[in-house]
């Protein structure tokens, strides 16, 4: 007699709905919340110059993670048009039917909430400033349809929490904040544009716009221009905020890796540029360990 296989039990509905959502939010790739978290970071360091309070650093932690869930949920609302025809998008939840709209508008409001909920336990600037950052984050993904630069309102959105931070910390928004904030924008470019390569041919297919599409084949040497811009900006805010040798160190070893990408995508091919947007991580993180690290080492100093 034959023994009959085991039939697998059907996965229960609701672990299938986290699931979904786990994929709409992105909460299974940690490279975009890390783009975020770093340059945040970068600013409460250097607004507390050092360790910034517990509280606002939680919360402002809690806070990217949650704007960020929030902002791949209305990207991808707004991009159900392109979606389906671009290859690395196809299985997404909204294209697939696995999530509908209106749930996926009903998570984006609650993810904001919550979001907002953080703010609202700092002082009355930031919370206004926190209603900019709204604003920016939920009409980022329409701007690809209208302009070749949604890069660059992508970095006024992920780096809205610098500005923010030096205004719950300090009550005000410095010329060293908005600097930092600039620099913020032309990495955002920079590493997004490298995100664009990638889906280049589907983006002129499906009559999308990006910065990879405006600068074509100049795109390298516009790249050479943002990363560029990003590092004179951070030498003008180490200057500005006396920074020392640990900052110097590791804002020269970020050039260092900077170059890896260009040698990573010089010739252009889609995996290639992936991997060279993914590597944007350890240029925010070796930043943030130079600021933590100059910092910490003046406060030993101070305390010998």
């Amino acid at each position: 007699m034959a023994s009959s296989s085991p039939v697998e039990a059907p996965e229960p509905d609701w672990r299938a709905r986290l699931r979904h959502y786990a994929q709409l939010t992105r909460a299974d790739r940690p490279i975009g919340w890390l783009l975020l978290l770093w340059p945040t970071w970068w600013g409460l360091w250097l607004a507390a110059k050092g360790l910034p309070p517990v509280w606002p650093l939680l919360v402002f932690t809690l806070g990217v993670w949650l704007t960020r869930a929030a902002g791949c949920v209305i990207n991808d609302y707004a991009d159900r048009w392109l979606d389906g025809s671009v290859a690395r998008t196809q299985l997404r939840p909204l294209v697939t039917g696995a999530v509908s709209g209106r749930e996926a508008l009903v998570l984006f409001a609650l993810l904001m909430l919550l979001a907002f909920a953080l703010v609202l336990t700092q002082n009355r600037l930031t919370i206004y400033m926190s209603v900019v950052g709204v604003v920016l984050a939920a009409s980022y993904p329409y701007l690809k349809r209208h302009t070749y630069l949604p890069q660059v309102y992508l970095g006024m959105a992920f780096g809205w929490g610098i500005p923010m931070g030096f205004a719950a910390l300090t009550g005000s928004v410095p010329k060293l904040a908005w600097v930092l904030y600039v620099a913020n924008i032309f990495w955002a470019t920079a590493y997004d544009t490298w995100y664009a390569m990638v889906d280049r041919d589907d983006d002129i297919r499906m009559g999308a716009k990006s910065t990879a599409i405006l600068f074509g084949d100049m795109d390298l040497a516009a790249q050479a221009v943002l990363y560029s811009g990003m590092l004179a900006a951070l030498v003008l805010v180490g200057r500005d905020a006396g920074m020392g040798l640990y900052f110097w160190l590791g804002l020269g070893l970020a050039c260092v890796l900077v170059v890896y990408q260009f040698g990573l995508a010089r010739g252009r091919e889609r995996e290639a540029c992936f991997r060279a947007f993914l590597h944007n991580n350890w240029v925010g993180m070796v930043i943030f360990a130079g600021i933590a690290a100059d910092f910490a080492l003046r406060t030993k100093a101070a305390a010998a």
